[in-house]
Formats: structure tokens, sequence, C-alpha cells
């Protein structure tokens, strides 16, 4: 099996920011992660990229919130979806003005 492209999209939520998803079904498991999808979801603002997770061959999954690296425990992409866009929802309601 060759890898399988599932998702490819950047969603524009405002003037000042968006989110690219890219996941990817593998043949085979990356190195430090047990599921066969490699992924990368970014939520960028200002042009900068506030949140993001991804599972890099080696480091595992993971996510960014900030500068601040945390482990994430991957279940589906169903599920990756769903905890990327609610860490988006709450840094937004963090990061909004008054």
């Amino acid at each position: 099996m060759k890898a399988q492209q599932l998702f490819n999209s950047r969603v524009v939520i405002s003037e000042r920011s968006f989110v690219e998803i890219v996941v990817w079904r593998l043949p085979a498991p990356l190195v430090a992660s047990p599921h066969p999808f490699k992924y990368r979801l970014a939520f960028v603002v200002d042009r900068a990229c506030v949140l993001r997770y991804d599972n890099e061959a080696g480091k595992g999954d993971h996510r960014h919130w900030g500068a601040e690296e945390l482990p994430y425990t991957f279940v589906s992409p169903h599920q990756l979806m769903a905890d990327f866009y609610a860490d988006v929802q709450r840094w937004q309601h963090e990061h909004s003005n008054p």
C-alpha cells in the first residue's frame, strides 16, 4: 500500500487567521507512533503558528500551544480534528478582546 492523503485543506477563519490540516494514512507507523497516520494541523494567527498538532518521526504524537510542547494521545483522525478544533476555540476565547 502506498501512502494515502486523507485530508489537505486550509480554512480561513478571519482576515488574521486560518487553519491548515494535512493527514496521511501510511503503509506503516512512523517511528514513535503506534498508528499508521502522519499529520500536521496548524492554527495560524497574524502569520504566526499559535497551535499545532503533529507527529514527527522519532518524536511521536504531540501538540504545540504557543512555545509549549505537550504530549498528545492519538485515538483516530476524527478525534484528532475534534481535539484540535476544541483547542482552536479555546485559544480564540482566551485571546479575544473583551
